[in-house]
């Protein structure tokens, strides 16, 4: 996946051509005529953290700051300031622009700062300390003014070296990979595990300063001739920071297969440094996070505790790890027999699961391992080092993504070696196999039959993980000595949470982006709208208690919640089918942002943000043949047979990429602009499809719904963010919008014959009703509410508020509009936002009503359901909690979706 080159964003007047030539191309709906938002304009903006504490340890955070249409040109420059008025250094750029080439979001890059920062038009500061890089050697140089580090651009080692001033804190920095050819179950007694390095293929700067800079390093894991497992790492620096961050993906190309113990089995995934050691044992220093800020402080070699004294003040200088004064002042009879005391070199904390860590230490290679406490969630933060520099280091989601691993070794040496495992080499292997063996489910009517039952969507070799990623965010720190223990717990909570700038909800309102409207601030100025916020947000309560309940973590599941309850069982069904993972079913990554956009709680930040590094990676192909293209909800995340675009849909990546500039999520997006190919590749109505059938690239079968919903949002966001394929993109935008609106009954018409090559629908000779009650529910209102707003073609607004008229109306109205009623629907309740959304824009007070009716008495939630939950408890469930068994993640996500919209459009009709 190429990365969007920032020249291309930074141009976008002189690539679009003029901003008149977008109102020529899209009519009149230009930004100079709109009226400027009253909640959102020129006027400043108020960013403050997420969560208490200001930037704290962390090198740095990047917001992203939506614009009301034509408020700003795109060569506009901001300036930041603090509460009292000094000017705070800000790097910013544009994230994406308005078709009138105004500016929409702005990426803003701070590296400094405690409180609220105001965001104002003007010339920003610049850094006392700027970041740097230096291109003209074999190396990438970056110095923030603080440290320096050296970037491979080849070979094995990524970072070469880090530095702060002249002493080199750490160095080698390189991936590892262990791969066991054969699983437990292989008849094999000796476990033989293979190594791999990580070897760099490209390196890109994709910004240099003066606030931020990105180098991304792309390849494979190598050994001899075999190159497998494809990396992209990004490493982050800011000014003046004595830290960096990294961001780590990698994507899985090994085989597995179902049945047979041998295969690429993962071992291990770590990233590695060597950390140079100059001070003497005793002054050299292990600290290893606990639970929250607890911390492991010891010394490699130890002076507390022995039989004889050195002297109080030397033992407190040791364990705050100051430098220790000359032995010869310290009692005799402890510097006389120093030799005596063991050198510990040797440490390990291992995660294995959520609920328990493990430490232990031993003093060199070949010697016996100690106990050395434990706990229940490690921070995932450690340090090693001596008075004269040392290196701190933390992972991210440590014990949410177990199984994890933190490992100091040869710390007695002149050279440490520290590893964070991403998937610890304690751990079993890391086993992706399908997990049955298809119980005679040969045939497509077989599957169909199985479908019946399990609501499982099975087909021998559909079950696959290649292809699917993740990603993980690692922090480093140079440090000039062994840090205080204040300092120590500022990097800790910089690891668990890292601090993140946000706008307020009345900016991301007012600019009225991400669906125009459709979400509002929450409103409990009367009983009925108090009621909806309250079980809108016990909703959330009871998700994120499931999440800890049920223990939804580990590596390649942490993110992702449950689609459906076993009442029986007092457990979600986990092992049934289709009714396991969700995967963006019907649109809970939705829900969450909308939540999130109107409330600025942090709390639903986190759990949106974990949801979207999830489903972008793991739920989606980003390699071989169903690239683009993402898995149905299943008992594993790739399981089902049923690969769409509707998982893959880019409506789930935009909030979290313009919130927070992410470049990773942005690679997600751009590699969906040609997804649309994916259709040549795979029939997704093979199975109930009667007739022969041959992929026909001018005439592929796609449908209006999750089909072209998918498609529309990877095409609009490249064309808004002026992406290297943005005019292409464009051109898909107008073209399927125009030729949908073509057709005879436009969206009810519910597929058409798309051609690759010209990017259009075929119009239909005849009409047809082609209505599904999924057509809808993975982003379509909120994609067309966009679209409408942004394109001023009426023949396409006219035929979706037909849509929205007619789905929830009687079998007789639609019978009269369209010939023929829409059969049988459910979903209505989802559907209200529909009503609501078409009441507004059209003026109808008979959908204004409807609107509300169907959200309070259809199909979904009722003001009846208990709204509480249940205890439950041993032998009952497997731990103690709660349940809430009329609760299902269909019902939630549209039941979320529906009220935040009905109340923003129609909150002042409610009856």
């Amino acid at each position: 996946m190429s990365p969007i080159p920032r020249r291309s964003l930074l141009k976008a007047a002189a690539v679009a051509g003029a901003a008149a030539q977008f109102s020529r191309a899209l009519g009149s709906r230009d930004a100079a005529a709109a009226p400027r938002a009253e909640s959102a304009g020129d006027d400043p903006v108020i960013l403050d953290w997420l969560e208490d504490g200001g930037l704290g340890a962390a090198p740095g955070s990047t917001v992203g700051v939506p614009w009301p249409k034509g408020v700003h040109r795109d060569d506009q420059t901001f300036a930041l300031s603090d509460a009292d008025g000094r000017a705070v250094p800000v790097q910013s750029w544009p994230l994406a622009y308005w078709p009138d080439g105004s500016l929409k979001w702005t990426a803003h890059a701070v590296s400094s700062g405690t409180g609220k920062l105001t965001l104002t038009t003007g010339a920003p500061a610049a850094p006392q300390k700027k970041v740097t890089v230096d291109r003209r050697g074999a190396t990438i140089d970056i110095s923030t003014g603080v440290i320096t580090a050296r970037i491979g651009r080849s070979g094995a080692t990524l970072v070469k070296s880090v530095t702060r001033g002249p002493t080199e804190i750490a160095r080698n920095g390189r991936l590892v990979l262990l791969r066991q050819p054969e699983s437990e179950d292989g008849d094999q007694t000796t476990v033989r595990t293979e190594r791999f390095d990580g070897a760099i293929d490209e390196v890109t700067v994709e910004q240099a300063g003066p606030v931020r800079a990105v180098v991304r390093v792309d390849g494979k894991h190598r050994k001899g001739h075999r190159s497998w497992l494809p990396f992209s790492i990004r490493l982050y620096f800011y000014a003046g920071a004595d830290s960096f961050r990294m961001v780590h993906t990698v994507t899985y190309d090994g085989q597995q297969e179902p049945g047979r113990a041998s295969g690429d089995f993962i071992r291990g995934i770590g990233v590695r440094f060597t950390v140079p050691l100059r001070d003497e044992s005793y002054d050299r220093h292990i600290r290893l996070g606990g639970e929250g800020t607890g911390m492991l402080r010891e010394a490699v070699k130890g002076i507390t505790g022995l039989r004889r004294d050195p002297g109080t003040s030397v033992q407190a200088a040791q364990f705050a790890g100051e430098k220790l004064p000359d032995p010869a002042t310290w009692d005799q009879r402890v510097t006389t027999r120093l030799q005596y005391i063991p050198e510990w070199g040797d440490y390990t904390l291992s995660q294995l699961s959520a609920d328990g860590f493990a430490l232990r230490k031993r003093t060199k290679k070949g010697y016996g391992w100690i106990g050395a406490g434990g706990g229940r969630r490690a921070s995932g933060f450690g340090y090693v080092g001596g008075v004269g520099g040392g290196l701190s280091f933390g992972l991210r989601d440590f014990w949410e993504k177990h199984p994890a691993q933190l490992d100091i070794r040869d710390a007695h040496t002149d050279a440490a070696e520290v590893t964070l495992w991403l998937w610890s080499p304690e751990a079993q292997p890391m086993d992706l196999r399908f997990y049955h063996d298809g119980m005679g489910q040969d045939t497509f009517p077989e599957q169909l039959e199985g479908l019946n039952i399990t609501y499982e969507d099975y087909e021998p070799e559909f079950g696959t993980p290649y292809g699917i990623a993740r990603t993980s965010e690692l922090l480093f720190w140079a440090n000039e000595s062994t840090p205080s223990a204040e300092k120590l717990a500022q990097q800790v909570e910089a690891v668990r949470i890292l601090p993140q700038l946000a706008a307020p909800p009345k900016q991301l309102i007012g600019a009225k982006v991400f669906g125009p409207g459709l979400f509002s601030a929450p409103d409990r100025s009367t009983p009925a709208k108090a009621k909806i916020e309250d079980h809108l947000d016990f909703l959330f309560t009871y998700y994120k208690d499931q999440v800890e309940m049920r223990r939804w973590y580990g590596f390649w599941d942490y993110g992702d919640i449950m689609h459906t309850y076993d009442t029986v069982r007092h457990q979600w069904r986990y092992d049934v089918g289709g009714y396991a993972w969700d995967n963006s079913e019907l649109s809970p990554d939705l829900w969450l942002w909308y939540a999130y956009l109107r409330s600025g709680r942090a709390d639903i930040f986190r759990f949106a943000e974990a949801m979207t590094r999830h489903t972008g990676e793991v739920d989606v192909y980003h390699l071989g043949k169903w690239a683009g293209l993402g898995t149905r909800h299943g008992v594993q995340h790739w399981a089902d047979s049923a690969k769409q675009q509707r998982i893959a849909n880019t409506t789930y990546r935009r909030y979290y990429y313009f919130l927070t500039a992410d470049e990773r999520v942005g690679d997600l997006m751009h590699a969906n602009v040609d997804s649309d190919e994916t259709f040549l590749v795979l029939d997704p109505i093979r199975k109930i499809r009667t007739e022969p059938y041959t992929p026909d690239r001018h005439a592929l079968s796609i449908g209006f719904g999750t089909d072209w919903s998918g498609l529309v949002s990877a095409w609009l966001t490249e064309w808004e963010r002026r992406g290297p394929k943005w005019e292409k993109a464009k051109a898909r935008v107008l073209s399927t919008m125009e030729t949908i609106a073509a057709q005879p009954n436009g969206f009810v018409q519910g597929t058409g014959l798309y051609d690759l090559d010209t990017g259009k629908f075929a119009i239909a000779e005849e009409p047809v009703v082609g209505v599904s009650h999924l057509s809808a529910v993975f982003g379509l209102n909120e994609l067309c509410a966009e679209l409408i707003d942004l394109v001023d073609m009426p023949a396409f607004d006219e035929a979706y508020y037909d849509y929205c008229r007619y789905f929830n109306a009687t079998k007789a109205e639609q019978a009269a509009r369209y010939g023929s009623n829409f059969g049988s629907l459910i979903l209505f309740q989802g559907h209200s936002r529909l009503d609501a959304y078409a009441a507004v824009q059209t003026g109808d007070d008979k959908l204004a009503d409807r609107a509300w009716d169907k959200f309070y008495r259809s199909d979904g939630y009722q003001e009846s359901a208990p709204w509480k939950t249940e205890k439950v408890t041993g032998p009952t469930a497997l731990v103690a909690g709660s349940e809430a068994t009329w609760v299902s993640t269909n019902d939630t996500a549209l039941y979320g979706l529906a009220a935040i919209e009905n109340l923003a459009l129609l909150g002042h009709r409610m009856p």
